[in-house]
């Protein structure tokens, strides 16, 4: 089950009590006090591990709190101090205050480990309070109580590339045709009802991560339908793909303008993000002439027909690719505009590399 936000209570472990103890031994006059320290509770970190790719093990967990630490003995022995409790998330989890809505902690990279809460220091001992006016201290410190905090866990996938469409528009024919991934296809909108992440390999050495939520629909950013819980996962990406179903009884321009209109009133951030468009499903395409459909749409972006940097697009349909002969690269307009089919893979295999090119203009 993937889930990607949970809330629940953290504390961590109170101290020990320290020991009020005398010694008491055959042989030893005046032994004194001897009351050992108590142990420190136990701290609570985080752990990034890529191994884990879902919050699920929180689900249905109110409460989690580390262990407390030992009290102290006689003959000054201090207690066991607790082990630290670590809980284990995926990379792109935020530790966000429930309360205050604060950010405490971004956790990115794998391997990265993270002090939440310190655990409760152990009470003294008696023999701490021994001096000349009081030789026989009958008093130990208490262990300072543990931290506790109520938590939230979100969890953002971390990707190079995230799909952007409407529901039913191809984005999980797509990722399945360019990388690893395996997600659910069929003819009805929502097939995808979580994200889903697929490595897309780029020639021998090269490859990049893609990431499909689920389609956005008009008034996703205030609630519709089920893009707004999952747009937080495009929010780390570094670049967008707005995929434009062709064959959809919407015009593509309008269909671009709501997808454009609802990424900016989640995050104006990410909105600013470079960007690409494909024009997808062109194999089911039902109007009278698909290439003056694509032309007009290309023109109504204020942009121009051309192929001056080729990726082994086909010829056949128009197409925009910003000319970067001079390195110069407007990040206002999209990097391409490209007909594709995920069933006759036309334009796939070259979206790849296009889509990799664009992701190297964010590195500049």
């Amino acid at each position: 089950m993937f889930v990607d936000s949970v809330k629940f209570t953290v504390t961590s472990g109170k101290g020990g009590a320290g020991c009020a103890s005398f010694r008491r031994e055959k042989f030893v006059v005046k032994g004194g006090p001897d009351g050992g320290d108590g142990g420190k509770g136990g701290d609570v970190y985080f752990l990034v591990d890529n191994n884990t790719d879902t919050l699920s093990w929180y689900k249905g967990r109110a409460v989690l709190k580390a262990d407390n630490g030992r009290p102290g003995e006689g003959r000054n022995k201090t207690g066991k101090s607790a082990q630290a409790t670590v809980l284990v998330v995926p990379p792109g989890t935020q530790v966000i205050d429930n309360q205050t809505g604060e950010v405490i902690l971004d956790l990115l990279e794998v391997g990265q480990k993270e002090l939440l809460l310190e655990g409760g220091k152990g009470g003294l001992g008696n023999t701490h309070f021994k001096n000349a006016s009081n030789q026989r201290p009958t008093y130990a410190q208490p262990g300072l109580p543990g931290q506790s905090l109520e938590i939230r866990l979100e969890l953002k996938l971390i990707a190079d590339v995230g799909l952007v469409g409407y529901p039913n528009v191809g984005k999980s024919t797509l990722i399945s045709t360019t990388s690893n991934a395996a997600p659910e296809i069929a003819n009805y909108e929502f097939t995808t009802l979580t994200p889903k992440l697929g490595v897309v390999e780029v020639g021998e050495y090269n490859s990049f991560v893609m990431a499909d939520i689920p389609g956005i629909i008009d008034g996703a950013s205030d609630g519709r339908g089920l893009g707004l819980d999952f747009l937080r996962h495009i929010e780390r990406t570094k670049t967008l793909l707005f995929m434009i179903d062709i064959a959809n009884y919407r015009a593509t321009i309008d269909q671009y303008n709501v997808l454009k209109e609802e990424v900016k009133k989640f995050s104006s951030e990410l909105s600013g993000r470079n960007f690409a468009i494909a024009l997808t499903k062109t194999d089911a395409y039902y109007g009278e002439d698909i290439e003056a459909d694509i032309k007009s749409f290309i023109e109504e972006l204020g942009l121009e027909v051309s192929g001056s940097n080729d990726f082994g697009f086909d010829k056949k349909l128009p197409y925009f690719v910003q000319d970067l002969t001079f390195n110069r690269f407007d990040e206002n307009k999209p990097f391409f505009v490209l007909p594709i089919s995920s069933v006759t893979h036309l334009n796939t295999n070259s979206i790849r590399y296009a889509l990799y090119e664009l992701i190297g203009q964010d590195k500049k």
